[in-house]
């Protein structure tokens, strides 16, 4: 994604925001990343998603006042290779044309310790929800505050990877998705 196109979907965001009068911050799409890593055949496979939302109300003197709700375009995952991007987008993996988004969203936010915070909530992919608890490091510096987490899921919990894929011996099972939100004004 080029750097003009991502400052336009950064303004749009903002405005978008501005409309709605939203309480949340936007995050900086130009500085923020959302990826997944598997192993193939015990290799670590990372793919990053190029599309994504985020819309974060955080205020460490009160974390439990706070919220979070991310959506990321499931067809904007790249592994780097356009045959590899089309093949996760069908059925067997994300099914992108059935279920475009995987969506998080906090139900709660509690201090886990200086700067670090549990974030609880929804994660839902390809139509499966589950209740997740996402640790996440909070970093502040100057008026800019980043949000870094990993959470471990299960692919098969949500069919990621059905039919001849479903066996966990070639993809495993666990998938680590990585993220680093970065809050473009306090």
């Amino acid at each position: 994604m080029n750097s003009s196109f991502r400052r336009l979907m950064v303004t749009a965001s903002a405005i978008a925001s501005l409309f709605a009068g939203s309480a949340y911050a936007q995050v900086d799409l130009s500085k923020s990343t959302v990826s997944a890593t598997s192993k193939q055949m015990n290799v670590p496979t990372e793919g990053t998603f190029k599309k994504f939302t985020a819309q974060l109300d955080f205020d460490p003197a009160r974390p439990s006042a706070g919220s979070a709700k991310l959506s990321i375009d499931t067809a904007s995952y790249d592994l780097g290779d356009e045959s590899y991007n089309q093949q996760v987008r069908g059925k067997e993996w994300f099914d992108t044309a059935q279920f475009p988004n995987a969506t998080f969203v906090s139900s709660a936010i509690a201090p886990a310790g200086g700067n670090q915070f549990k974030v609880s909530g929804t994660l839902t992919i390809k139509g499966k929800s589950t209740n997740v608890t996402v640790p996440v490091t909070v970093t502040q510096q100057g008026a800019t505050q980043t949000f870094d987490g990993t959470l471990p899921i299960k692919r098969s919990q949500f069919d990621i990877g059905t039919g001849e894929w479903k066996d966990t011996s070639v993809v495993a099972d666990e998938v680590l998705i990585k993220f680093h939100l970065v809050d473009m004004h306090k």
